[in-house]
């Protein structure tokens, strides 16, 4: 072990890693504190920068926009009211409360503070867990693996938004657009329709370009054609003020137990910082002793700060559990995280902590380099940061615009992935409007592969017998909470469509 840790130390002790982090962790936090763009957009723009560079450089870039990404969503939440992420939605109502009463800089210095926090004791987490899950599905064979794979594939209901049926529909598209090309088993064609090009298939990493970067650019383009686009923050001059001690002590149960909450969320496939956040918030309210106190949530207690941003940044550390231990992405952003680590030839999965250990160990050490730039971009540079909140929306639309074509091509030095992403991103901006969430589309296209792969290798072992996959106790465990996680999310659906109703029928009343 102390030889892997080495490893790893001198793998990311370069200038070169330095250098990814501190572009990713700055990346990370601008579309993070911009509402409307996402640290997940910022992750598919930054993936074709890491082709070039060393394993350990390129995953420290991503690991840093996406820790960025995350810390930066409280900027934007708390000086103008707006979430730059869905997972900073939760810290609106104090945030930008505190904003208002003139505490803008106390607010900020709060957030970044128990941002690292529940980061790092999420890492902690993170490190003890992925071990113990590790040698837990080692002994997993095909059966017991497609299974685990379907288990990340049902998750889609919990990805699907608004509607269920919905969300597996854009998961079964996903599905099939991962079958374009040769079949890697069999050496067949696949829905090429006689074009020598598409039997290099549809490309992961083109189509989340695509799908992320292009409908925003299109919503951006139409708004300024509508003479929409008047949209100017007026953020003034802003710092960050650390909270000193005594603050940190009087908070420190909240943080932990907030980032334990987010930590374990996190870890949930198809969950994420949203849930983990208000959960959280609601947690803080409802926990505190004192009615006074309790009085001042949503008109600006410090509390309802710190609360979600100790689990919405704990929701990373939770996150890369199931990546790292079984290969399963809870998020878009874990899926192209993912799409990073398989192009660098790192495979997710319990094989990985004995063949490639010492990638395991830098992976950790990114991480706690990211939370420690990040914190010191925060607090040295916030004010120049926000200054970039006051750029046309139609003039960052046109340098992502640029961004993604050249990083689509460079891909794999092909004219055709500009094409594929541009029609990827038609089809995601068809899928916005129609109200088909994207994300699921993401996730049959990542698991897909592994799904068939390892379907058609097990009924290759067993001869056609469909009883392998109920072989084990593993398998039959993981078919039982497939079961569950589906039946959880229809009830849920029926719940929400019955308070609708009755909100309705009130309403007509």
């Amino acid at each position: 072990m102390i030889e892997n840790l080495i490893a790893a130390f001198h793998m990311t002790a370069t200038l070169e890693v330095f250098f990814a982090v501190c572009l990713g962790s700055f990346a990370g936090i601008i579309f993070g504190a911009i509402p409307g763009l996402t640290y997940s957009m910022a992750l598919a723009l930054m993936l074709p920068f890491t082709f070039t560079m060393e394993p350990a450089t390129g995953i420290s870039l991503l690991l840093a926009t996406y820790i960025g990404g995350m810390t930066g969503g409280s900027i934007s939440a708390i000086l103008i009211g707006i979430p730059g992420t869905p997972s900073a939605a939760a810290t609106v109502a104090d945030g930008y409360a505190l904003a208002k009463k003139g505490e803008a800089s106390i607010a900020l210095g709060a957030a970044v503070i128990v941002s690292t926090i529940g980061g790092l004791i999420s890492l902690i987490i993170m490190i003890l867990l992925v071990d113990f899950i590790s040698k837990f599905a080692i002994k997993f064979g095909p059966a017991e693996i497609f299974m685990l794979v379907l288990f990340g594939f049902s998750t889609i209901c919990g990805l699907a938004e608004r509607s269920l049926f919905r969300g597996l529909v854009a998961g079964v598209l996903g599905l099939m657009l991962m079958t374009i090309g040769i079949d890697e088993l069999e050496g067949v064609q696949r829905f090429t329709f006689g074009n020598v090009q598409m039997l290099q298939g549809v490309n992961l990493l083109v189509a989340m370009i695509g799908l992320f970067a292009v409908p925003h650019i299109l919503e951006v383009f139409l708004q300024r054609i509508n003479k929409e686009d008047k949209v100017n923050f007026d953020v003034g001059e802003v710092k960050t003020t650390l909270p000193g001690f005594q603050f940190i002590k009087k908070y420190f149960n909240l943080v932990l137990r907030c980032t334990g909450l987010g930590t374990s969320i996190g870890a949930i496939p198809g969950s994420g910082g949203p849930i983990a956040a208000f959960l959280a918030y609601s947690h803080a309210k409802n926990s505190e002793k004192d009615p006074k106190e309790k009085d001042t949530f949503g008109k600006g207690n410090i509390a309802g700060v710190v609360a979600p941003e100790a689990a919405n940044n704990a929701v990373t550390g939770g996150a890369m559990v199931p990546l790292l231990s079984l290969g399963i992405p809870g998020d878009p952003a874990t899926a192209i995280i993912l799409g990073g680590l398989l192009i660098h030839g790192i495979v997710p999965g319990p094989m990985l902590f004995i063949e490639n250990a010492p990638a395991v160990y830098s992976i950790y050490f990114a991480i706690v380099a990211a939370y420690i730039v990040v914190f010191i971009f925060q607090v040295n540079f916030i004010k120049y940061i926000v200054k970039i909140l006051k750029v046309q929306p139609h003039h960052l639309a046109c340098a992502i615009l640029i961004m993604v074509v050249v990083g689509s091509y460079v891909i794999r030095n092909s004219f055709l992935d500009i094409y594929i992403m541009i029609l990827m991103g038609l089809f995601g901006y068809f899928l916005n409007r129609i109200k088909i969430p994207i994300t699921p589309v993401v996730l049959g296209l990542v698991l897909g592969e592994a799904i068939e792969s390892n379907y058609r290798t097990a009924m290759s072992l067993s001869s056609g017998e469909i009883s392998i996959f109920f072989s084990s106790i593993v398998s039959v465990l993981f078919f039982l909470l497939i079961i569950l996680t589906i039946a959880l999310q229809v009830k849920k659906r029926i719940l929400e469509i019955r308070k609708q109703k009755n909100q309705f029928d009130k309403g007509a009343a």
